[in-house]
């Protein structure tokens, strides 16, 4: 039972307490408990083993929480939950998290209309019956069947963080394997795509049929799906599938190749293996009259043999990579060693869980040169955003702190400034032409015309204090779509006005996603990475950005916060 899993629990507690109509304290509490336990650095099983620390201590965690977890490491279960889960099928807590439904009216669906799955949801709303009870109407029926299409790809696919923590747990397991020469994941997985449906692994070892027992062994296995003479499938959880194949180790190179796609990517290059008279598959490349393989041992070489690069698999989406192969301009990606600032993270000052001070920190702990404060302000009143006297006195204390860090970070005295449902900025230009870094987003109104949220972007980056729009289309992935608004003008907003876009590396945001970023790329715009941190180990999300970046096939010169902070100030000080 480890971090992710016991916060899981308190997430699905969370949810079940607000259709049974608890109260509400009692449920932010366990939403609170649950991303404090996701977002610690070490396990709660270690915490919980040291006498001399209480678990309780931790931020977000209190005693109730502790007690719970501990039951949890001790029995892998938690008999609250068990009970609610036999009042409410499993069914209802999905329709709980469609977008644009939420507890209450899951509960009267259920409780009405006996709805108890999403396909008898969906079934409810196109024969109109939904509209027919209190509370509801035509178009919260039409909101739902829209939320239903991401309800159903939430429960097909996982986003890439959750997919990353089963797979570090499979390579962690395989590696107490003795006799393992080579592992390796493919698949979507590898590609960095935002969401993977399966993962595929790959593994050279000594003796096939212990590789494949100790890979059913697995703690996290729910069951086999299935097992043949190389393969073994297994379930993970409610329905992730992981295949493992065991290959030779002559066939790896050519396997990795092939398993890790994308299937147009790999039609491409059969093409071209074709076109030299070769055929290329799993097990290597071969000539067309010999069964002999003349690649296959490593990716290099069935490229190589090819006439290809080694192409990085974040771009194997047979989207550009031929074609800068062909010219001879295949770029070098960004890497996470080429950032030197993080421009968007939180404090305490507003809903951030760590000071000025505590965040200055944990940036020299990771290399970074600057960063810029940017709490929110006072129109995201939930988070206590601040007012123009408030932001002020903020601004004064970055001065005050400035001298300790000099010569070690430079610290920005930022803001992210809403905009509002009017286009007007939260804040007044006067107070905002004070700041380093002024971001603006959009955090309300999300539901106006196409025409209204892209005015309000694209007069925001027309505005002389505003250096970047953050997070531009507002999704979240599985749970919220991308706002109505129309990118492509947002981004020519960008370029006309001299502008970043930011490219959120929150693995539940990545905003912009890849093909926006392409966009950005082609008109010359510069994409600015943030964490969007609000603790110290929020900072650590910078890697998802970076992946998300090399899908857009983005260099060091395309990303604005690989160059000093004096070759970027938008102020030109």
């Amino acid at each position: 039972m480890n971090n992710a899993k016991i916060a899981d629990v308190f997430d699905e507690l969370a949810d079940l307490l607000e259709l049974k109509g608890e109260n509400p304290f009692r449920i932010r509490a366990y939403r609170n408990g649950a991303k404090a336990v996701r977002e610690l650095d070490e396990s709660i099983a270690s915490i919980l083993a040291d006498s001399s620390r209480k678990l309780e201590d931790v931020p977000g965690i209190g005693k109730t929480m502790a007690e719970k977890s501990q039951v949890l490491l001790d029995t892998g279960s938690l008999p609250q939950l068990e009970d609610l889960r036999e009042a409410y099928p499993a069914g209802v807590l999905q329709m709980v998290r469609v977008p644009g439904l939420g507890a209450k009216k899951a509960a009267a669906l259920h409780r009405e209309l006996g709805v108890e799955t999403l396909d008898q949801l969906r079934d409810a709303c196109n024969r109109q019956q939904v509209r027919k009870l209190k509370g509801f109407g035509a178009k919260t029926e039409q909101t739902i069947l829209e939320g239903l299409e991401i309800a159903q790809a939430a429960n097909e696919r996982l986003r890439w963080v959750e997919a990353d923590r089963i797979v570090h747990a499979l390579l962690e397991h395989m590696q107490a394997l003795t006799g393992l020469e080579q592992i390796q994941p493919a698949g979507s997985y590898r590609r960095g795509r935002e969401t993977v449906g399966d993962v595929d692994l790959l593994v050279v070892a000594q003796d096939r049929t212990a590789a494949m027992d100790h890979f059913e062994a697995f703690p996290g296995r729910a069951d086999t799906i299935a097992r043949g003479d190389t393969k073994v499938s297994i379930r993970v959880g409610e329905s992730f599938q992981v295949d493992m194949r065991v290959v030779e180790a002559e066939q790896f190179g050519a396997a990795l190749q092939y398993f890790t796609g994308s299937k147009e990517h790999n039609v491409r290059l059969r093409g071209i293996a074709k076109k030299r008279g070769l055929k290329i598959n799993e097990y290597g490349v071969f000539k067309d009259d010999d069964e002999a393989s003349i690649a296959g041992k490593t990716e290099a070489e069935v490229y190589e043999v090819l006439g290809m690069p080694c192409f990085p698999p974040e771009i194997r989406e047979d989207r550009f990579e031929f074609g800068w192969a062909e010219s001879g301009t295949l770029p070098e990606l960004i890497s996470i060693d080429q950032i030197r600032g993080d421009l968007h993270m939180h404090t305490t000052a507003t809903d951030g869980q760590a000071t000025i001070r505590e965040m200055a920190d944990a940036a020299i702990e990771r290399g970074l040169g600057y960063i810029a404060i940017t709490d929110h302000s006072k129109r995201v009143a939930m988070a206590g955003g601040l007012d123009a006297e408030a932001l002020r006195e903020q601004w004064k204390m970055i001065d005050q702190i400035r001298p300790e860090y000099e010569g070690r970070l430079q610290i920005l005295k930022g803001i992210e400034c809403d905009i509002l449902e009017n286009g007007e900025m939260d804040l007044d230009e006067a107070v905002l032409m004070e700041g380093d870094w002024i971001i603006a987003s959009v955090h309300y109104g999300q539901k106006q015309s196409r025409q209204q949220l892209t005015d309000r972007i694209c007069g925001a980056l027309e505005h002389p204090a505003v250096s970047i729009v953050a997070h531009p289309t507002g999704r979240l992935i599985n749970r919220r779509a991308a706002y109505d608004v129309d990118i492509e003008a947002v981004v020519q907003a960008a370029a006309q006005h001299g502008k970043c876009l930011e490219l959120n590396a929150n693995p539940a945001r990545l905003d912009l996603n890849d093909l926006h970023l392409m966009l950005a790329k082609r008109h010359g715009v510069p994409i600015v990475i943030s964490t969007d941190a609000h603790s110290t180990e929020g900072l650590d999300v910078m890697r998802h950005g970076i992946q998300q970046a090399r899908r857009g096939g983005l260099t060091a010169a395309d990303v604005a916060n690989t160059r000093a902070w004096a070759e970027m100030d938008p102020r030109g000080r």
